[in-house]
């Protein structure tokens, strides 16, 4: 008899679709792909379709969604709010409070709704599993997961502090632990999860309680097209002296902002190149980037009262030397130093990248949110 250890990651987007096939037996990415451009002319019509694509591509590397090996799919969801804190089984009543939700992430829990829909539908016989983006952060204090607001208002709204990236943090800040030969229980990080969108968490002994990102993820540290933190009466200025409508700001503050805005490319090697050229805004951008993320190094310190490491993750974390230099310098009186040497050095896996006379660790850490929704799934499906 074949034992099911396999399980599907499906991450439904706005306008595409990754997959990961992963052999949970031994960690085997089995197979992975993407399909794009959802919707637009030149890519499949809708998340039906690309979820049926994705499918085909399996059936053509002969690990078709029919073999008795798969156990469990797994699906990425961007918003859980106080409901889902954890990985849940999908059930209609899941799916049905899971679209009660869409009003505090019209951008992505849609699309993520219409990518389990699909696979119930393809393989209703096996077990599904949500897993949230928020869920890591649900254990945020209410100190810090409250806005200062009125409480009613708030309450009937659903306005708190809800956290995203959750499954990159929760990765990242384990396998920081497991780098420095210590239990996640006797550890504190502060993760800095650097792409496009970007985001910080204060893990105090595997518990998350800060994060930067809010109500939605535009809140918190300055982003490819996000602005992050900004002064609310910017909106209500925009909208009185400006006359832009609430879209038209929407899209300012989460399209056209961050270094995007700042100096027009969002790309951090393309804005490096052009500092090397002397281009002032490029300098200008990445100076905000870095003096918004030292805020929040020095902000979380604070929270955590000890700080063991900090971790740098995600497309420019990971990458970015120049990034991870400026966001530590001249922070010794925190116990933080860097190795310029090994900091240079680029690699694909795990490592320190600090001084060893630094008594806060700098790690660089790939994160694996794919991995980390496996993981849960089976584990949730009875792996």
């Amino acid at each position: 008899m074949t034992t099911a250890t396999r399980v599907l990651v499906l991450n439904s987007g706005s306008s595409s679709v990754k997959y990961q096939l992963v052999d949970m037996a031994d960690g085997t990415r089995l197979a992975s792909g993407l399909v794009e451009r959802i919707g637009e002319e030149g890519g499949v019509a809708d998340h039906a379709e690309a979820l049926r694509q994705v499918a085909r591509d399996l059936t053509g590397k002969g690990l078709g969604l029919d073999s008795p090996e798969l156990a469990a799919v797994g699906h990425r969801v961007v918003h859980g709010g106080t409901r889902f804190t954890e990985p849940t089984l999908i059930t209609d009543e899941v799916v049905a409070e899971i679209e009660e939700l869409v009003p505090l992430a019209p951008l992505h829990n849609p699309a993520n709704i219409t990518g389990i829909k699909v696979a119930r539908e393809l393989r209703p016989d096996l077990p599904q599993v949500a897993v949230f983006d928020t869920a890591f952060h649900a254990t945020l204090p209410e100190a810090a997961a409250r806005y200062a607001i009125d409480a009613a208002t708030a309450d009937r709204y659903g306005i708190r502090r809800y956290g995203f990236h959750g499954t990159s943090h929760a990765y990242v800040s384990r396998a920081t632990a497991a780098l420095l030969g210590k239990e996640p229980a006797d550890v504190n990080v502060i993760v800095l999860h650097l792409g496009n969108g970007a985001s910080a968490s204060a893990v105090q002994g595997g518990v998350c309680v800060d994060t930067s990102m809010g109500l939605t993820p535009l809140e918190g540290l300055v982003m490819g097209t996000r602005s992050g933190d900004i002064d609310p009466g910017v909106v209500f200025h925009l909208e009185r002296v400006g006359g832009l409508s609430a879209d038209e700001i929407d899209t300012l503050l989460n399209k056209r902002s961050g270094l995007l805005g700042l100096c027009g490319a969002n790309d951090m090697r393309e804005i490096g190149r052009r500092m090397g050229e002397g281009d002032a805004d490029a300098r200008l951008a990445f100076d905000v980037y870095v003096h918004r993320l030292r805020r929040y190094i020095g902000a979380f310190t604070a929270v955590l009262g000890r700080v063991d490491a900090i971790a740098f993750t995600a497309g420019v974390g990971e990458n970015s030397a120049s990034v991870r230099a400026a966001a530590v310098r001249d922070l010794e009186a925190l116990g933080i130093e860097l190795d310029p040497v090994h900091n240079a050095v680029r690699a694909s896996g795990a490592r320190l990248v600090s001084a060893a006379s630094s008594r806060v660790a700098v790690a660089v850490v790939p994160t694996d949110e794919e991995w980390e929704i496996a993981r849960d799934t089976y584990r949730l499906a009875g792996g």
